[in-house]
């Protein structure tokens, strides 16, 4: 036997992997794994496995993760040795609200990672939705720091960022566009959906591309023990799962499609109404997405899994005129990763991904059309390797390589006897790719490391650019309860997107830098206190960031956006700055869960004069439409029994910043022409919308089993319950005088969206 002092230097090797018993198969990452009595722990990687340097002896293993059972092991430790968890969901799968375990708030608590919010499909299919049609990105703006762009948007405007400066991925592919319904949706169907990560700041080095967030969703593997059928039938939309098993043991599959049926009501309206020559069609719309994921072991060390998503949305309007007119967009993304584990300490992760995102305009007047559409292709592939040597250290190694292809501008017009026929054709081509390595590192039990540094670099023809972006973050924790925390990230963006907010239509276009179009870039600070509170059930925490950013991009007044070779020189550019506090209150524990977030911050843009112009707003700094001083979000979610859920969520945010007429001057070009009026705008955005709030209610009852085994529930969900009309936007009506018809003066209306609206929807699994 060793001496009581060697034997205390003597570390053994625990690792193994933590899995949803429901789905053997399906890995738990982000999940927590400590001995407590020693104070050490880790998180799982990505396929779920961790690994620990422990002393021999006899020690107490807790594994938990958000929303399943907290799950304890004993284990004797004389050797290396694997223990595997299997965590079971902490209650039923529709009708889940208590998240048990403090593993979870624990866990936000001892790491590093700071800005990082996770959310799993389960709890974004307990709050309410609009139209019933649970949203993972409409869930997140409930978050601090995550503004919305408006009434009903999906779109996410994280720390001051524009929304195209998300880095959006599906099983690390790109996704390009990730709305539906002109933004009011999201295109991640919660069904297919496992966990989602967002990053608000201190980003690892293995990401990049974009400034402002990351949001990293992971889809679920399938079931592959059994096959099971899920779904829902709501009000606009009904979808439906297929999972089991392809070889017990070996792999399993999930299949998921989701499709609107909008468009079988406006169809059927307008046949009844089409001998009315007043009629004004209703123009037709509709969504589908389609999901699926198949994951099979080749061997003990190797595994595979596949990822195929399509989505797309389709609106068109016919009219008895003989105007014709289609707008089709979507996304197609498909992946194919494999894992190999060299050591319980060393495995790797490689991936090939291709993503597509088309955007279609059709119009037909009588006998002349046109077709006008842009996409953008990526072709990417990447490989990250994670060796942790010791329980001090955790290294990941990185490279990246994808090429793009943009398509910009591409016109198809003529007759439809071919007398008149002519075309245009607009592609750029660009290579983006990347290095990295990062380090945690742990060197006390109170102080924890993570950084790291990522070279990136873009070339686009002969035009070329990269740089350096380091990242660190930093955890002490000065009491077991009371952790400090800060970070700091420098991001490069190389690909922009032109997007025309005056155009009736949105019009997206994506961008490559070249020639004078040279990459974003921006850096973050941030710093924070995080408390534990009430014996663990509770988990205070407050950040503070500041963020600026350059080469900010805008466009001239009036600028082609479509079909433009020389689009280069309608691009301005600017400089931007964000800063604000974040305060963040979270329970987990308990039969009532929920969280409370306020948000006071500033977002300010700055487009000198250039290019022949005065800038934007001559010059001077000026708020962004989506710049919101003050957000306060409630989520409250209550097990009243067995069968009965209530949820409720409140929002309040300052109103948006908009330009409106200080006045108007009459303009008489021609003598004796009626004078016409001429407004007059003060500086960009100097005015405010109402501020806008809203409450929405919701309720589960879950029905008694299904004869079969299966389960099901009937979700009610009531938007806007208290029918706040929020501004859409405000326009001027004339006020005239109703003798002579002369215009007296000009009153401003208010367009609001969405009045209270009530949904139920039925979902089933068996």
């Amino acid at each position: 036997m060793l001496p009581p002092r060697l034997q205390a230097q003597v570390r053994h090797l625990l690792s193994g992997v933590v899995r949803a018993a429901a789905s053997p198969n399906e890995p738990l990452p982000g999940a927590t794994v400590a001995v407590p009595a020693l104070g050490i722990g880790t998180t799982t990687a990505d396929d779920g496995s961790y690994s620990l340097r422990l002393p021999p002896g006899r020690h107490q293993v807790v594994a938990s993760f958000i929303g399943y059972a907290t799950q304890t092991r004993d284990v004797n430790l004389t050797r290396d040795q694997r223990l595997a968890f299997q965590l079971a969901e902490a209650g039923n799968e529709l009708g889940e609200v208590v998240i048990e375990g403090s593993g979870s708030l624990e866990q936000k608590l001892q790491t590093t990672q700071m800005s990082v919010e996770r959310l799993t499909a389960r709890e974004a299919r307990l709050l309410p939705a609009l139209f019933g049609e649970v949203d993972i990105l409409k869930t997140l703006q409930l978050k601090p720091g995550v503004q919305n762009g408006g009434e009903g948007t999906s779109g996410l405007f994280v720390r001051g960022g524009s929304a195209d400066q998300n880095l959006v991925l599906l099983d690390d592919a790109l996704v390009y566009n990730p709305s539906h319904l002109f933004g009011l949706f999201s295109v991640f169907n919660s069904d297919a959906v496992q966990s989602v990560d967002l990053y608000k700041g201190g980003f690892p080095a293995q990401y990049g591309g974009r400034l402002s967030s990351v949001v990293d969703v992971k889809m679920r593997p399938g079931n592959p023990e059994k096959f099971t059928t899920s779904g829902g039938l709501g009000l606009i939309s009904s979808r439906l799962t297929l999972e089991g098993p392809i070889r017990k043991g070996k792999g399993a599959f999930l299949v998921s499609g989701r499709r609107t049926y909008f468009d079988i009501f406006t169809r059927q309206i307008n046949r009844l109404n089409q001998d009315d020559p007043d009629y004004n069609p209703i123009p037709d719309y509709y969504f589908y997405d389609f999901n699926a994921k198949a994951n099979y072991k080749l061997g003990s060390k190797d595994e595979l899994f596949l990822t195929g998503y399509l989505g797309n949305d389709v609106f068109g309007f016919n009219s008895q005129g003989g105007f014709n007119f289609d707008f089709n967009w979507g996304n197609t993304v498909a992946a194919l990763r494999w894992n190999h584990v060299f050591t319980p300490r060393l495995f790797l992760n490689t991936t090939a991904s291709l993503t597509k995102y088309k955007y279609q305009i059709g119009n037909k007047l009588d006998q002349f059309g046109f077709n006008l559409s842009s996409d953008i292709r990526d072709l990417t592939l990447r490989s990250d390797l994670d060796y942790t040597p010791n329980e001090r250290h955790a290294l990941r190694f990185g490279v990246t390589a994808t090429h793009h292809r943009f398509g910009t501008g591409r016109l198809q017009a003529g007759s439809q006897d071919g007398s008149v026929n002519f075309g245009s054709n607009i592609t750029y081509y660009g290579t983006e790719a990347a290095l990295y390595a990062s380090d945690t590192y742990k060197p006390t039990e109170k102080l924890q490391l993570e950084y790291g540094l990522r070279l990136s670099g873009f070339q686009s023809g002969p035009d070329a650019y990269g740089g350096l972006e380091p990242r660190a973050a930093a955890r002490y924790s000065l009491t077991p309860n009371v952790s400090l925390k800060g970070s700091y990230a420098l991001m490069y963006q190389y690909v922009h997107l032109v997007t025309n907010t005056g155009a009736s239509l949105p019009t997206d276009i994506w961008y490559p830098s070249r020639q004078s179009v040279r990459p974003q870039r921006s850096q973050q600070v941030a710093g924070g206190v995080s408390w534990l509170l009430g014996d663990g059930r509770y988990l205070l925490t407050n950040e503070v960031y500041y963020k600026w950013a350059q080469r900010q991009i805008d466009f001239k007044d009036g600028a082609q956006l479509f079909v433009n070779p020389e689009l280069d020189s309608e691009f301005l550019f600017g400089k931007g700055w964000a800063y604000g506090n974040e305060l963040y209150l979270e329970k987990k524990q308990g039969r009532t869960t929920g969280w409370v977030g306020y948000t006071l911050s500033w977002t300010k843009r700055q487009f000198p004069a250039q290019r022949g112009t005065n800038g934007i707003n001559n010059g001077r700094p000026f708020y962004p439409t989506y710049d919101r001083r003050h957000n306060l979000t409630v989520v409250v979610l209550h097990q009243l029994n067995q069968r009965i859920n209530l949820t409720g969520s409140f929002v309040f945010t300052s109103g948006a910043a908009t330009t409106l007429p200080l006045g108007r001057f009459a303009f008489q070009d021609v003598v004796g022409a009626e004078p016409s009026a001429v407004p007059i705008y003060p500086e960009r955005n100097t005015y405010r919308l109402a501020p806008y709030n809203r409450l929405d209610l919701g309720l589960v009852y879950k029905l008694k089993p299904i004869r079969t085994g299966g389960e099901s529930d009937l979700t009610f969900s009531v938007y806007n319950a208290y029918n706040r009309r929020n501004p859409y936007f405000v326009y001027f009506d004339q006020v005239k005088d109703e003798a002579t018809d002369q215009v007296l003066n000009y009153r401003a209306r208010q367009v609001s969206l969405f009045p209270v609206i009530p949904s139920v929807t039925y979902n089933f699994k068996f």
